[in-house]
């Protein structure tokens, strides 16, 4: 069935169109919903720190303006990393006004999206652990308090881009056993001038230390490899998850690739620190849908 036909202007009258996005630095998800349908696109992301707005724009024009051919979206829920700053959001809100006009739209964090995709309308923790960390406490409506995530640089305990570092520190200085050394060195042809130039002169070194975690993912068992992942992912427990009082009272819930593919680690600390353990989720798309679909009935009554 064609698109044009899937979302016709009579179901728009009965239903607004709604086009959820969830966007990082590299690649942006939408989806565009009514009640039982929805489409799916994907392009490249929309950071406000690396586009300014004619440039996002341009993209949107090019990219996904012409997936929605013949549909009128009335309603844009965007959520995305850099949208935390007021400048950085009106830029963003800006852009989507330009190329979507007759749209009422919303921007948020990727944080509000965590906490709307793991709590929905329930008071409960929201934990990022992906290439990047991030936490809150959401009260079933709105953030009510956020525990500042510093960077790769100074903090992003537990993220990927942590565990990476973590990866490449047990490498450098040689702490690897001889079994493990020879496990990276098959799976990373690479040397200490490499990694450092990767790390201190090319762009992007948070998404390149990320890229480690993934040996921690093929080499599940070994015991240095379960002693980082308990370190790394306990350090976010310890400097986060304990300053938040609410923490012993409401679920623990996360979202992204770290959380979603070391949830048993999560689970083991949630047990010793006696946390309620949430929801899980690899990415905030699917509860996002979840999330504003059940609004609109809600608001159909």
């Amino acid at each position: 069935m064609k698109t044009s036909l899937f979302f016709n202007n009579t179901l728009s009258l009965m239903h607004p169109l709604t086009l959820i996005a969830d966007s990082g630095s590299t690649k942006a998800e939408w989806c565009l919903i009514q009640p039982g349908r929805k489409k799916n696109i994907v392009t490249q992301g929309l950071s406000p720190y690396f586009l300014n707005t004619e440039e996002i724009v341009e993209v949107l024009r090019n990219e996904l303006a012409p997936k929605l051919k013949n549909i009128v979206v009335e309603e844009i829920f965007f959520y995305g990393t850099g949208c935390a700053s007021p400048i950085n959001a009106k830029s963003m809100k800006t852009a989507l006004q330009k190329v979507f006009p007759e749209a009422d739209v919303e921007v948020q964090t990727d944080l509000m999206a965590a906490a709307r995709a793991s709590c929905g309308t329930e008071k409960g923790l929201a934990c990022i652990l992906g290439t990047g960390s991030n936490s809150c406490y959401y009260n079933g409506k709105k953030i009510v308090n956020n525990s500042p995530g510093l960077g790769y640089v100074l903090g992003d305990e537990g993220s990927g881009a942590y565990l990476g570092k973590k990866v490449l520190q047990y490498y450098l200085y040689d702490t690897f056993d001889e079994d493990l050394r020879a496990r990276f060195d098959a799976q990373y042809v690479t040397n200490h001038v490499e990694i450092l130039e990767n790390v201190y002169k090319k762009p992007f070194p948070n998404r390149y230390l990320a890229g480690f975690a993934l040996f921690l993912a093929e080499n599940r068992g070994h015991y240095m490899v379960e002693n980082i992942l308990e370190d790394g992912l306990n350090d976010f427990f310890f400097q986060h998850l304990l300053r938040y009082r609410e923490v012993w009272k409401y679920p623990l819930n996360f979202v992204g690739s770290v959380a979603y593919g070391f949830k048993d680690v999560l689970q083991d600390l949630c047990s010793s620190y006696e946390f309620e353990m949430g929801t899980v989720l690899k990415n905030p798309m699917e509860g996002l849908v979840k999330y504003h679909v059940g609004n609109l009935k809600k608001e159909r009554g």
